[in-house]
């Protein structure tokens, strides 16, 4: 295994490997949860989501001296808050694992983990118990299979969506409302293109709602 991606990655500390998770490429991204979901085979719920919360209890990223549950998007928060009160229902739909981001959704984004969506495990129920098995439920919530997991979740196409990378084109084109949102704060937050060039050409020809970071958030985490 020390040959096949991300194992190789990880013993020779490839970044190009894990920025292309970053900017969510659908090889890197399907490599790495392939590698979670044989990770965690064969555990229960409860044991996987002791992990994460331990996770969250001591990793902290590089460029932040704050825990990652601290560094929530302010404006995403108000948001979720202003579609609340006029009636919508708000999911969070990621590529990355359902099920991890369920253990913090509920007290980071007031979203319940019922109305979390993204790449996840099949399970099994057998002699009373309940575990993780290696297949992926329903492939990767990526480009296409974002709009797939929504309506295999809700039943429904999305009235607004809101996006950050090219991995959000077709949730977005299915969208009656459409929001793009710009990282181009290197000082508060992150700089980057990579990953996003697509939709952010496409935001700009077809007049989608375009929010940037440096200009336009006067807060960028809670905290």
């Amino acid at each position: 295994m020390a040959n096949k991606q991300p194992y190789k990655a990880i013993i020779e500390r490839d970044e190009t490997f894990f920025q292309r998770v970053i900017e969510q490429r659908p090889e890197a991204v399907m490599a790495l949860e392939d590698a979670l979901t044989r990770q965690w085979a064969g555990k229960t719920p409860d044991e996987f989501d002791k992990e994460v919360k331990e996770f969250f209890r001591t990793v902290k990223p590089e460029k932040f001296a704050s825990k990652f549950t601290d560094l929530v998007y302010k404006p995403m928060l108000e948001l979720f808050d202003l579609l609340k009160d006029y009636k919508y229902r708000v999911f969070v739909c990621s590529g990355g694992g359902r099920d991890f981001m369920r253990v913090i959704s509920e007290e980071t984004w007031g979203i319940f983990k019922e109305n979390v969506i993204g790449s996840a495990s099949e399970y099994e129920y057998n002699n009373g118990t309940l575990i993780r098995l290696y297949n992926v439920l329903g492939g990767i919530a990526l480009g296409p299979g974002k709009v797939e997991h929504i309506f295999a979740r809700t039943g429904r196409i999305p009235v607004f969506a809101g996006g950050n990378s090219d991995v959000d084109i077709e949730m977005l084109e299915s969208a009656k409302f459409k929001l793009f949102i710009n990282h181009d704060d290197n000082e508060r937050e992150f700089a980057y293109k990579n990953g996003a060039e697509k939709l952010f050409n496409i935001a700009k020809e077809k007049g989608y709602t375009i929010v940037n970071m440096k200009t336009d958030w006067k807060n960028i985490f809670r905290s």
